[in-house]
């Protein structure tokens, strides 16, 4: 919302007459179509904007016409130039301008019969026909005045549209810039194994806040299952006690809308909701839809779920893997209609409760036609609804989920982790016929992913991941206390899953504990505030190295005057220098001569000059820049060498 939608097309016809093309819109459901003058960019391609100015679906589509009036003025003007008898062509000009004057209404009216009247009257004045120039100068300047007055009223009985509109959907700016922090509530009490409750995961906001996130993350928070219920360390039968995972979703106590209560009661989640949107925090929902072997669902409504021959419910599996605690739902049941209505009033119980964001767990494993329609069910009620898809699969159906309308993804950032192959990826994420509706949402770490750049890269690893996700897309989140904190051990070589993981035991943090990310990690979150080209996913652009461990890019505000650069040494373990070379003419500053880099992220200004600038960067001390471009300040103490420190 906010945003001017560009709509190009290809308008053209036979013959040589001039056509007139309007750019057509109007929000979903009204009768009333707004429209705006294309203009021709060449070669018969043409462009309109509008605004998006409220939340929903816009429709529009092109609209055409071969004109008489505006081809009249157009072929005047060559007439008049190459000395041509013009008195007929005068007459002519009357006579098509007068059933616009007929169309037309009050002042606007009075002014076309003014024009015909005049035209009439120079076919007949003997100084015009003798210097008919004088029409295209001041005061009359006839051919620049005329098709503005007309072209309201002129006649498009003819005119042409493609056979159907399209449309766009315009969603809140939540979904195009956030930061994520995902922590396990259960986690949050202050008494070693203690289960946390929602009142103590409150009492954790006003530090999550303070470092600059806006949207707390929370796993499931309904009961979990009994049966087969996971030991630490993903150990396949939990011991009495253990509190098991997490989404390992019914109980007893309900299923997908009931709270787990140990974690409190449905008005202490409101009372927490509460909490986080008076520190301008929103509240994100993990919806998993799969069932615990004790979900009401397993007894209420059988159907739901895949039988083996020997009449058993089959439980999760991704051969080799079981999945012992909880059975997945099968979208084929011949009952899929009752079903489609029973998952989407999961979504509407919990928007009901203040729920505006859903983390929805592993969409490409349910039926693509649920999605499309329960998305559009949800914008029906709520067109301010997000849903962030978590769908580590093939590019196509990752793409696939964000044209249904998934509103972010997760992506295969995580384990790009060499210059140029993360440069690559950028530049497939941002190639026309994906930008325009898959928005990526970079997380360094998740409670499933503990990447081997993390395990072995220390902590300049974390900090370069953490600047990549954040200034690389305009959306981004980590899985918080494990992160602030450095845990890089995995439960074994090879492995993925932390060791001592949250998803299969309750964990106290100590995030005070020494060596911490987050002043760090509450830097770059205000950065990204306080810059406007970090708040989008437009605007991107790489810019040429001579070392490929050093990644250079910039982002530019949309309408240019914002100016970020980037550079991060991908190299955790060595300190390393190189000269980047800016692209100043994608930057917008052909013809600049000095300019002043201000590293928002280390301090200091340096002065640079076009072309190569040199970069030096240790992992030890801060393995990147955030380089804010300014005009120079005057330095009479040093002269100006690429890449010198001004002070």
């Amino acid at each position: 919302m906010g945003d001017r939608f560009k709509v190009q097309a290809d308008v053209f016809t036979d013959g040589h007459d001039r056509i007139e093309a309007r750019l057509l819109f109007r929000r979903k459901g009204s009768r009333r179509w707004s429209e705006i003058p294309m203009n021709p960019l060449g070669n018969d391609h043409w462009v309109g904007f509008f605004d998006l100015e409220e939340l929903g679906v816009y429709q529009y589509t092109v609209e055409a016409w071969v004109d008489p009036v505006t081809t009249w003025c157009s072929e005047l003007e060559r007439w008049i130039e190459g000395g041509a008898d013009i008195a007929l062509e005068l007459r002519e000009g009357a006579t098509l301008l007068r059933p616009a004057a007929g169309r037309a209404r009050g002042e606007e009216a009075l002014e076309l019969e003014g024009w015909i009247e005049k035209l009439q009257a120079w076919s007949q004045d003997s100084e015009i026909l003798a210097d008919p120039s004088l029409l295209l100068q001041d005061p009359i300047r006839l051919t620049d005045t005329i098709p503005p007055l007309y072209l309201p009223h002129a006649d498009r009985s003819r005119a042409t549209r493609p056979r159907r509109s399209l449309s766009v959907r315009v969603d809140r700016e939540r979904a195009r810039f956030s930061s994520w922090y995902e922590f396990f509530p259960r986690s949050t009490a202050s008494e070693e194994g203690e289960h946390g409750t929602f009142s103590d995961a409150a009492r954790a906001l006003p530090r999550i806040a303070e470092m600059g996130f806006d949207v707390v993350y929370l796993p499931p928070i309904h009961p979990v299952g009994r049966t087969n219920r996971k030991g630490p360390n993903n150990r396949v039968i939990g011991a009495p006690g253990d509190p098991g995972s997490p989404w390992a979703i019914g109980g007893p106590e309900g299923g997908h809308t009931a709270v787990h209560p140990e974690l409190g009661t449905l008005d202490d989640f409101r009372a927490f909701r509460t909490r986080a949107e008076e520190l301008g925090l929103e509240v994100a929902l993990d919806v998993a839809f799969q069932c615990s072997p004790d979900h009401p669902w397993v007894t209420e409504h059988p159907q739901w779920f895949r039988h083996r021959a020997d009449g058993s419910i089959r439980y999760a599996e991704n051969p080799p893997k079981k999945y012992e605690d909880i059975y997945p739902i099968d979208f084929e049941t011949d009952d899929w209609e009752a079903l489609w209505d029973g998952l989407r009033d999961v979504f509407l119980f919990w928007m009901g409760q203040g729920v505006r964001i859903f983390r929805v767990d592993n969409p490409h494993t349910k039926a693509f036609p649920f999605w499309e329609w329960v998305i559009q069910e949800l914008l029906e009620v709520d067109p301010g609804v997000i849903l962030l898809s978590e769908a580590f699969t093939r590019p196509r159906r990752m793409y696939h989920l964000a044209k249904v309308g998934f509103h972010q993804s997760y992506t295969y950032f995580a384990w790009r982790d060499k210059g140029p192959e993360l440069a690559q990826y950028m530049r497939e994420l941002r190639a026309p016929g994906v930008r325009e509706f898959f928005r990526p949402n970079f997380w360094p770490n998740t409670p499933d992913i503990l990447t081997e750049t993390l395990q072995t890269g220390g902590r300049p690893a974390f900090m370069v991941r953490l600047v990549l996700a954040a200034t690389l897309t305009a959306n981004y989140g980590i899985y918080g206390p494990p992160f602030e904190l450095l845990e890089h051990v995995p439960r074994n070589p090879g492995s993925e899953e932390y060791l001592d993981s949250e998803k299969y035991q309750v964990r106290t943090w100590d995030l005070d504990r020494p060596g911490n990310l987050t002043e760090f990690i509450s830097r770059v979150n205000r950065i990204r505030r306080e810059n406007p080209p970090l708040q989008r996913d437009d605007g991107l652009h790489i810019h040429p190295s001579d070392n490929e461990t050093l990644l250079a890019f910039s982002k530019t505000g949309p309408e240019g005057g914002d100016r970020i650069v980037v550079v991060v040494n991908m190299d955790h373990h060595h300190v390393q220098s190189g000269w980047i070379d800016l692209d100043l003419a994608a930057l917008g500053m052909e013809g600049t001569g000095e300019y002043e880099v201000h590293d928002l992220l280390a301090g200091g200004r340096y002065r640079w000059r076009p072309g190569p600038n040199y970069v030096r960067l240790d992992p030890g001390v801060c393995p990147a820049h955030i380089f804010r471009i300014e005009a120079p300040s005057p330095d009479p103490l040093r002269p100006s060498r690429g890449g010198e420190p001004v002070a």
